[in-house]
């Protein structure tokens, strides 16, 4: 095992990826797929717009100092990337712009990849959990709702017969 291996950060974290993964497909999935398309994907990308909280690592006293600063600007600008794409995204779908899908598609691919990214980082780089500080919650609770939501988000994309839905 790792060195900086923490397994009740684990296991927080596998619990609430299994716990919203549970919950999507008991409660969101079924709702957003009978939702026409654009209007489904708007939904899910408003909760990626609250991304923004990741600059939160790199406020002081907010995470501990021994927390690398490389990471925290890392995970707060890559949030505020994924915020920004997933507000332009809303304004793409609620004006039905001829970009709308493509936009989505950048915004929940660069998400992913930034999530997985900060997660890899994390677990590799980073000594213990508790460098986190008061942000000890979004990589263990709000993280994995995020990852979920941007695999419903996948599913509408790549759902056959979606383009007939959307026009």
């Amino acid at each position: 095992m790792p060195p900086n291996f923490n397994l009740p950060f684990v296991l927080s974290v596998a619990g609430a990826l299994l716990t919203s993964a549970v919950v999507a497909a008991l409660y969101v999935w079924p709702l957003v797929r009978a939702m026409p398309r654009l209007d489904a994907l708007r939904l899910l990308a408003a909760f990626h717009a609250f991304r923004f909280l990741g600059m939160n690592f790199m406020v002081a006293g907010f995470v501990s100092a021994e927390l690398s600063p490389d990471f925290a600007s890392e995970v707060g600008w890559g949030d505020l990337i994924a915020a920004t794409l997933a507000l332009t995204s809303m304004a793409a779908l609620s004006w039905r712009w001829s970009i709308a899908v493509p936009m989505v598609w950048i915004f929940n691919v660069w998400g992913t990849l930034d999530l997985l990214n900060a997660y890899y980082v994390g677990a590799t780089k980073i000594q213990s959990p508790g460098l986190f500080g008061a942000g000890i919650y979004i990589p263990a609770l709000y993280v994995p709702l995020l990852l979920v939501s941007h695999v419903l988000v996948f599913m509408l994309l790549l759902r056959p017969g979606s383009e007939e839905q959307a026009s």
